[in-house]
């Protein structure tokens, strides 16, 4: 399970000059994994800690937006030396894992790109949800 998160670096960058249809393209990566210790009051225990990057570029060259962090895993022992075994071996991690790891970051890292694209003035990263009313459609009274 995941108890903890940190970004260690953010860029968020707009550049001049680019009209017309704007792409963001998104992308997220787990750059390494490693034993982390921690303590808990007298007794310690060791975690794993993934190190991830996040990239929203905005094509043709808008902008972009970047973030380093990690993210702290913890698990029983045997589980998680199975996992850095796996990562050391084939820089993979099981895929019931990988999805949950995953998830959170694109969760955490999305809702910071939205607001820090706002403050920028770029799109949001990711499309927001829109409502579209059908003609003929009864409003409701307040």
């Amino acid at each position: 399970m995941i108890v903890g998160f940190n970004f260690t670096k953010m860029l968020v960058e707009r550049k001049e000059g680019s009209q017309g249809k704007i792409a963001v393209n998104n992308n997220v990566a787990i750059k390494s994994v490693e034993k982390l210790p921690l303590q808990f009051g007298k007794r310690q225990e060791d975690a794993l800690r993934m190190n991830f990057e996040f990239q929203a570029l905005y094509e043709p060259k808008l902008g972009e937006i970047f973030f380093e962090g990690y993210l702290v895993w913890l698990d029983n022992k045997d589980a998680m030396e199975a996992m850095l075994k796996s990562w050391q071996k084939d820089k993979k991690l099981d895929k019931v894992i990988m999805n949950i790891v995953l998830n959170n970051i694109l969760a955490k890292c999305n809702v910071e790109a939205i607001i820090l694209s706002r403050d920028i003035n770029l799109p949001p990263s990711v499309p927001m949800p829109r409502v579209q009313v059908q003609e003929g459609e009864p409003t409701k009274k307040k």
